[in-house]
């Protein structure tokens, strides 16, 4: 099997980022937290399975919201006081 090294500046691994589809770009940004933070994967280790049923008490599917939809049903959840 043959190795092929291609050598890219900051900018063009960036503007392939760019071009990724939402739930990818997503998945590499958890990726690149979990090697720069470890305890952030433990912190979403304990938060996901919580956050998945309160978005089913509201009848909303979690795993098929957008990263906005989820965005803003956590920040209703946070500010239901206010409400």
């Amino acid at each position: 099997m043959t190795t092929l090294t291609i050598t890219l500046t900051d900018d063009q691994v960036l503007a392939l980022v760019d071009q990724l589809p939402p739930r990818q770009r997503t998945e590499l940004f958890a990726r690149l937290a979990r090697t720069a933070w470890p305890e952030w994967a433990k912190v979403v280790s304990e938060v996901e399975p919580q956050a998945r049923r309160l978005a089913a008490e509201r009848g909303l599917n979690w795993d098929a919201m957008s990263d906005e939809e989820r965005i803003a049903l956590v920040d209703d959840i946070v500010h239901e006081d206010r409400k």
